[in-house]
């Protein structure tokens, strides 16, 4: 079992971050003995595609999507995938994983020179599309939960799925402003993709 720092251990419980909708997904599993969780994952993910609000991204990662319900769905059928947050276009966040569990999120992928994102990272889905731009509100749920996430456990990298399974994944795409997110937090740009983006 990963041994989390104590600071702010009142905002998590056994992995679970208080302040989020508890949604439990059955796709996840331990992650391996002695795993470091030093990285975050920014995704990003609308169901059906383009539409927001609805229930439908939730049931994906809970196992309750009906596969019949858009002709969308017909060409995902079957997968099992998770995440540990979701933040909606309106700022409201999800949990459906532990952090402390492995959430199935990154696939095959690498990062800071290892394989297996899922092992030793916390995965952060933003409601919207590929390439498309995000809310205030977005932004500023995403940079509490990072600020969170890093005095509760060691985060010391935050990449998007693109960067992370490049050629395969283009996820949160170029509508995602890394400059704002490292304003938002403050932490230095070494934690971030390189070369880092800088605001237009």
């Amino acid at each position: 079992m990963p041994r989390p720092c104590a600071e702010q251990a009142s905002l998590w419980e056994h992995g679970w971050f208080k302040p989020a909708h508890r949604l439990d997904s059955p796709h996840f599993g331990p992650r391996p003995q002695g795993a470091c969780i030093d990285l975050l994952v920014i995704h990003s993910i609308s169901l059906p595609p383009g539409q927001y609000g609805g229930p439908e991204v939730p049931a994906l990662f809970t196992g309750q999507l009906d596969w019949n319900a858009h002709p969308y769905f017909m060409t995902i059928q079957g997968l099992q995938v998770s995440s540990h947050f979701f933040i909606r276009r309106d700022g409201s966040l999800m949990q459906f994983v532990s952090a402390n569990d492995r959430a199935w999120h990154a696939g095959e992928s690498a990062y800071r020179g290892r394989p297996q994102c899922n092992d030793d990272s916390i995965g952060i889905e933003l409601e919207g599309l590929e390439g498309g731009v995000f809310e205030d509100a977005q932004y500023a749920q995403l940079a509490h939960l990072c600020q969170a996430a890093r005095k509760h456990y060691p985060i010391a990298h935050v990449a998007g799925h693109e960067h992370i399974a490049p050629g395969r994944k283009q996820d949160p795409g170029p509508g995602f402003a890394w400059h704002r997110l490292q304003a938002l937090l403050g932490w230095p740009k070494a934690h971030f993709p390189q070369p880092f983006q800088a605001p237009e």
